[in-house]
């Protein structure tokens, strides 16, 4: 940084923008690196979505900036803050765009990056963990397993109205992915629920919506395509929250029976009905029995 005293801002080259992903919620899954990073920078420029924790691991002496970003009540709009972070690149040297989640996975990362480049701003991307993965593996969902499923679909279930192919081909992902994780879905589940179930796939296929996920307040919902919104509707159930839909999801509850609190009945509850629709080998069988 001494390498700028004594210069005016106009004289400076532009400092760096860091995409940094801020991971699910749980401050213990945030990067080493995005660590270090926040510690260095003079402006953190941060999304909604990132936990407080994360937030306090700022340098004491860097400006927070909140960008926003949740459905209904964004701050600033995308090109309002991609403006923001050239701005504050000419005027600082290490300006950290936080992001929660991954940067890359459904972020709006890549656009931030490209739009940044082109205003010749140099940008360094630190991916975070997505919440399409560690959200689940909290609420003991494995999104693959070698009995249950060879294969996952992370899709968003709020597409940009501009987008060059406006829709998302749910037959295509129902038919091909044993696994389907939905991102920004909750206030479009009564659409992509019919669209999955017209494409093919059984009404007591297992769905789980989980809110908060990683941190202290999850919350989770465990019903099947055919009971999930009445089930949203009984609870109250609201976003932010993903989707996970898929027999991987009959897995949901184990990491809970071991627990020392656990009971039989509050772990046969947490199946909520879900039954075993197809045989399962070995252990899985007997486990998921144990459950019901």
């Amino acid at each position: 940084m001494s390498e700028f005293l004594g210069q005016s801002v106009g004289d400076r080259a532009p400092g760096k923008v860091y995409l940094v992903g801020a991971g699910p919620g749980d401050p213990g899954l945030f990067t080493l690196k995005g660590k270090a990073l926040l510690e260095q920078a003079d402006v953190v420029v941060y999304d909604a979505l990132v936990s407080p924790p994360i937030l306090a691991m700022a340098n004491p002496k860097a400006a927070l900036l909140s960008a926003g970003k949740r459905r209904g009540h964004h701050s600033l709009l995308q090109a309002d803050i991609t403006q923001l972070l050239i701005e504050q690149a000419h005027l600082h040297q290490v300006v950290v765009r936080l992001k929660g989640g991954d940067p890359f996975v459904f972020g709006r990362g890549g656009e931030e990056m490209a739009d940044l480049v082109a205003a010749g701003i140099s940008v360094e991307v630190v991916p975070g963990i997505t919440a399409g993965v560690a959200v689940p593996a909290y609420a003991g969902i494995p999104v693959t397993h070698r009995e249950l499923s060879s294969s996952v679909t992370f899709v968003t279930g709020h597409e940009a109205a501009g987008k060059y192919r406006p829709q998302v081909n749910w037959q295509a992902i129902a038919q091909s992915s044993e696994t389907i994780v939905i991102y920004m879905g909750i206030h479009n589940l009564p659409n992509i629920v019919q669209a999955l179930t017209q494409a093919g796939l059984g009404a007591d296929t297992p769905v789980a919506l989980i809110r908060w996920g990683t941190r202290p307040e999850q919350e989770e919902l465990i019903a099947t395509l055919a009971t999930v919104e009445d089930e949203m509707i009984a609870t109250g159930f609201a976003a932010p929250a993903i989707a996970i839909v898929g027999n991987v999801v009959k897995l949901h509850g184990l990491l809970a029976a071991c627990r020392p609190e656990a009971s039989a009945t509050a772990v046969s509850n947490l199946v909520s009905g879900v039954k075993i629709s197809q045989p399962f080998s070995g252990k899985i069988a007997k486990t998921i029995a144990r459950m019901e």
